[in-house]
C-alpha cells in the first residue's frame, strides 16, 4: 500500500515509519529538510521536502497515495494548531478525491489522525473510547481537530484517530526525561506523584498503527496504552536501583509548576487510567506491560539512544 507520513522523524512517526516498512507498505514522507530527507530515506521511505504549512509544497505527493498518517507535531512555531488544520484539510480533500483507475473493490482509502489522551482530561477511574472529551489547555485544539477528520469519513474513506498514551521507549518523551533527571541526580515531579499516567512502549503503539492500517474496516477512536496503571512515583522509584547514585527527589506545588511551565505543568500532574476496549479488539496486545517491571532495560535503551544522540 502507498502510505503518505508525516512526522516521520519524530518520536511517535519514526517508530510509525518503521513499523509500516516492516509491513511491505510504500511510504512517501514530508521532511523539512534534505538532512531529514537522507535519515528516512535510509530507513527505506521517499523523502519530500515540504512545509505543512503550505499545502502546494506537498499537494503533488500527497495525491498519489492510498492512506495518509498524520503523526507530525509543530512545537517551535508558536502556530502548531493552525498548521496541523491547515495540514488536515489538504490532506482530507486529497483523500476524497475520487478514484479514477481503480475498482471500487479496492481497500479504501484511510486517514489516521494522532491525537492523544490528554484530550480526555482528569481521568481517576477507568474511561474508554467512547468517553467525553475534556482536554487540558496543551490539548484543547485536539477534539476539533479529531472531529474534523472523523466526520470525513464516508464512501470510499475511513477515518482514524489514534489516542497514545504516554510513549515510553528510547530516548525520548516524558519517561525519557525521567530518565535524564534521575541520571543526573535530581528528578522533579509535578504534585505529589500519586497520579497515573497511561502508557505505551513506541514499539508496541507503532504497531497499532500498522494494525489499523491493514484492517479495512477499522474506524473510529482508538485509544493506546499498556493499562499498566502505574503511577509517576513508581517510575522514578523503578529506576533508582539502577544509577550509581540514587537520586533526590523533589515534588513541585502544582502553582509553582504552573508559573515555570506554563500548561504543560497541568499535562505532567494529570491522573489517568485509561483503557483500550477498540484497540483489543483489533487483536493488539502490548508486548511490555510495566515500565517499573521493565526499568532496567528500558534505562539501558535510553543509554544507548542517549549515548547515540551525542556521538
Amino acid at each position: 500500500m502507498r502510505i503518505f507520513l508525516t512526522g516521520a522523524t519524530g518520536y511517535v512517526g519514526g517508530a510509525v515509519l518503521d513499523a509500516l516498512i516492516r509491513g511491505g507498505h510504500e511510504v512517501t514522507t514530508l521532511v523539512r529538510d534534505n538532512g531529514k530527507a537522507a535519515q528516512v530515506a535510509a530507513r527505506g521511505a521517499q523523502p519530500v521536502i515540504a512545509n505543512l504549512a503550505a499545502p502546494e509544497s506537498f499537494r503533488a505527493a500527497a495525491e498519489a497515495q492510498d492512506g495518509y498518517v498524520h503523526a507530525a507535531l509543530d512545537t517551535a512555531s508558536g502556530r502548531g494548531p493552525s498548521i496541523e488544520k491547515i495540514a488536515l484539510e489538504t490532506i482530507i480533500a486529497t483523500a476524497k478525491r475520487p478514484r479514477t483507475s481503480r475498482p471500487e473493490s479496492s481497500p479504501k482509502r484511510f486517514i489516521i489522525f494522532t491525537s492523544g489522551v490528554w484530550v480526555l482530561g482528569s481521568a481517576p477511574e477507568p474511561v474508554a473510547e467512547d468517553a467525553p472529551t475534556n482536554p487540558v489547555a496543551m490539548a484543547a485544539h485536539r477534539p476539533d481537530h479529531e472531529r474534523l477528520v472523523l466526520e470525513a469519513a464516508g464512501g470510499q474513506l475511513r477515518t482514524v484517530v489514534v489516542r497514545p498514551g504516554v510513549v515510553y521507549g528510547g530516548g525520548n518523551g516524558m519517561v525519557g526525561d525521567i530518565f535524564k533527571a534521575a541520571t543526573n541526580g535530581l528528578v522533579r515531579v509535578v504534585g505529589d506523584g500519586t497520579n497515573h499516567w497511561p502508557l505505551v512502549y513506541d514499539r508496541d503503539l507503532a504497531d497499532l498503527y500498522a494494525r489499523v492500517v491493514a484492517n479495512n474496516d477499522a474506524s473510529g477512536i482508538y485509544h493506546a496504552n499498556d493499562e499498566g496503571d502505574e503511577r509517576v512515583n513508581d517510575l522514578v522509584a523503578a529506576i533508582s536501583p539502577y544509577l550509581p547514585v540514587r537520586p533526590d527527589v523533589r515534588h513541585v506545588p502544582i502553582e509553582e509548576a504552573r508559573a515555570k511551565m506554563g500548561p504543560y505543568a497541568d499535562a505532567l500532574s494529570l491522573d489517568q487510567i485509561v483503557r483500550s476496549p477498540r484497540a483489543r479488539a483489533l487483536g493488539w496486545a502490548p508486548t511490555l506491560h510495566s515500565v517499573a517491571g521493565n526499568a532496567a532495560r528500558l534505562l539501558e535503551e535510553w543509554r544507548a539512544a542517549h549515548h547515540s544522540a551525542t556521538r
